[in-house]
Parts: structure tokens; sequence; C-alpha cells
């Protein structure tokens, strides 16, 4: 299922079951899962690993080299999972030495027209990237992260696990799981309550991460004080735990 005018290098290893649209280009160390469909015109350089069922749509580049000057030229890598959604021109960059080595892509993420992954982000799965969104190096969005079109993420931030950003959002600090955030810069706007919804949230498990929220963001505590209040809740609550895990963990700081 590979075009004729397609290029790919006997070193690329292509699962029989994948399609090769025209004019495209697979570089040496590419490899691509069963059943993943790339249009035409796309460039794939590596190592890259795409796995299964995978749709990348024209005029993407994926796996090309870090825009970082501190490249050197080492064999760092781009992993993208199974069942993902790549639109039109999205730019995925390949990892760096001073971090993990590569840049990852989990499974089953919707991803837009324009979109950049720099180098060393780590997304998870079941994410939604609006057109034009765009990380910096060494950014980790969690499974569920929504970030709404022409949203920037500057680089070692954190969005957390059902974090929203609204569109063109500036987040230059880390973003709490289930919460909504919005601006330049961004500050936070409560919870992300229809998501929670969609998502099977009950009104009970809902009502303690409203009350964690306004801990943090509505009784004038300082950052420890809240965390002193969220360890006692935290008890009743997997999810307030996990917030409170997000924030003693927090390198940047948060976004409050």
């Amino acid at each position: 299922m590979i075009h004729p005018t397609a290029i790919v290098d006997p070193g690329a290893r292509v699962a029989q079951g994948a399609e090769i649209g025209p004019y495209t280009i697979i570089g040496s160390d590419v490899e691509i899962g069963e059943g993943t469909w790339i249009g035409p015109h796309v460039v794939i350089n590596g190592p890259t690993r795409i796995g299964r069922e995978n749709r990348i749509y024209q005029f993407c580049s994926l796996g090309e080299i870090p825009q970082d000057k501190k490249y050197a030229g080492e064999p760092t890598r781009l992993e993208i999972g199974d069942g993902n959604v790549i639109r039109e021109y999205c730019t995925f960059n390949r990892g760096t030495v001073q971090d993990a080595g590569a840049t990852r892509v989990g499974d089953d993420n919707w991803i837009m027209a324009y979109v950049h992954l720099a180098h060393d982000c780590q997304v998870g799965n079941h994410t939604i990237f609006a057109n034009a969104a765009s990380l910096a190096g060494h950014v980790k969005v969690a499974d569920h992260a929504i970030l709404g079109g022409f949203t920037l993420v500057h680089q070692f931030c954190r969005i957390g696990t059902h974090g929203f950003c609204a569109f063109a959002s500036h987040v230059a600090k880390d973003v709490l799981p289930f919460v909504m955030v919005q601006g330049q810069p961004a500050r936070p706007y409560g919870l992300n309550s229809e998501g929670l919804r969609r998502h099977g949230f009950g009104k009970e498990r809902t009502a303690l991460l409203r009350h964690a929220y306004k801990i943090i963001y509505r009784q004038q505590l300082t950052l420890e004080q809240a965390k002193g209040k969220l360890r006692a809740l935290a008890d009743e609550s997997d999810e307030v735990r996990l917030m409170l895990e997000f924030l003693e963990g927090s390198q940047r700081g948060i976004l409050r």
C-alpha cells in the first residue's frame, strides 16, 4: 500500500497493512505500524516509531531534529502510539540527550492542524489539541487534557489530567488537574466541569474537587497552607490526592 511516487528508505520498516500516500518521504530508522494511514506530502525522519491505526494527514513533518542549539546530532527519537489522528501541517520534533532523549505521544489523541510539539514533550492519551496549539520543549501533557486553538505553553510546564486551556491561552506555569485556565497570561477559571461530566464524574466526586479548588484558589491561603488542608481531604478522594501530588511535584509553580 505504498504509492509509487512515495520515497521510502530501505532502512524503514513499514507494516504490511500500512498505507503511504503520494509524494510522501519516509526516512531511515522509521517504523510504521499495522493499519496506519499516511497521506500525501508527509515527511517522516527517524529514529521514529509510529504505532497502529494512526491517521496522519498531508504536509506533516514528524521526527525532524529538535530546534535546540545544543543538539549535536545525537540519535534521539520520536515515539507515537496507536489510534492517533494528526491533521495537516503538524510538526513533532525528536528529543534531546539533555532530557529523556525522546518526544512521546500516547494513544487515541486528536491533534488538529498546525500543532507543534517541540523536543522532549510527553503527551499522554485521549488528549485534544485544537488548531495551532504549540508546546515548547520539555512540556508534559497528561491524559484527557484539552488545549484550545492557539494555546502556547512555555517550556517545562505541565498540564494535569483533565486540564482545560481555553483558546489562545498563554501558559507559563503548571495547570492543575481538572482545572480550566484562560487568558494572556492564563489564569484559573474554575473546574473543567463540562469535561468531568462528559467523563462520568458524579456529583460527589465533583463536589470534592470543587472544595479542593476553593482551598487552593479562594481561601486566601499560602500554597503550604493549602497543601495542609488538601492532605486532610485526600483520604476521601483519589482525584484530590492526584491534585495534591501534582502540586507537590510542581517545579515551575502553578497558575494561580
